[in-house]
């Protein structure tokens, strides 16, 4: 009997032991080890990404946002968001695609609708969009609807009309579209792209610098 007590208690004993040794290994000297190599390493991305205007923090560059005005580049359209009264800024729940097919009627609609509404906010006095030159990315969300990047077709495409609501010359407004489009990861990964958020406070500052 009290070796079957002895034995029980020694096991307890070296469990509680194991306990404790993982609990200090695993839940906090890997985290504060991971936590200092990524503040060391990549301390922009760690503290994610993010972008400041004015001396302060505006968004982050990996995560797209909504509801510019006309004055300013227009995103992808966020139709995979979720919607709730709490954060009014993305109205997301959750974030994902439509998760609908290419020949669903519901999906088709919104494309019209996005096309025409291209089309029609992008025409100016001097240029006037054809329906062909909307590219894919202006009229369909991502997979999480929540992109930061357009593509150099979609940004162009927007040049007249930011260039006429704040007054500067269209060449000026492109060079500033060049200037902010990165080419492929490594040369050959992914597709050439603009960051919205980064453009528009780049143009923010043309104009207010002007």
């Amino acid at each position: 009997m009290n070796n079957s007590v002895s034995n029980t208690a020694r096991l307890l004993g070296a469990g509680l032991r194991a306990l404790l040794v993982l609990t200090l290994v695993t839940g906090v000297l890997y985290p504060l080890a991971v936590t200092g190599i990524a503040q060391a390493a990549f301390h922009h991305q760690a503290n994610g990404s993010e972008i400041k205007a004015d001396g302060k923090v505006v968004g982050s560059s990996l995560i797209g946002q909504q509801g510019y005005s006309l004055d300013y580049f227009q995103p992808r359209p966020a139709n995979g968001l979720g919607e709730n009264s709490v954060n009014t800024q993305y109205k997301l729940i959750l974030s994902g695609a439509t998760n609908r097919s290419g020949d669903n009627p519901e999906l088709i609609k919104w494309v019209k609708e996005a096309k025409a509404k291209v089309v029609k906010e992008n025409s100016t006095a001097d240029y006037k969009v054809k329906p062909f030159q909307v590219p894919a990315d202006a009229v369909t969300s991502s997979g999480s609807g929540l992109d930061p990047d357009i593509s150099p077709a979609y940004a162009d495409l927007q040049v007249h009309r930011v260039a006429e609501r704040n007054g500067l010359p269209v060449a000026q407004v492109r060079k500033l579209v060049d200037e902010h489009t990165e080419g492929r990861t490594l040369g050959f990964i992914g597709e050439p792209r603009v960051n919205v958020l980064e453009l528009n406070i780049a143009l923010r500052e043309l104009v207010e610098g002007d």
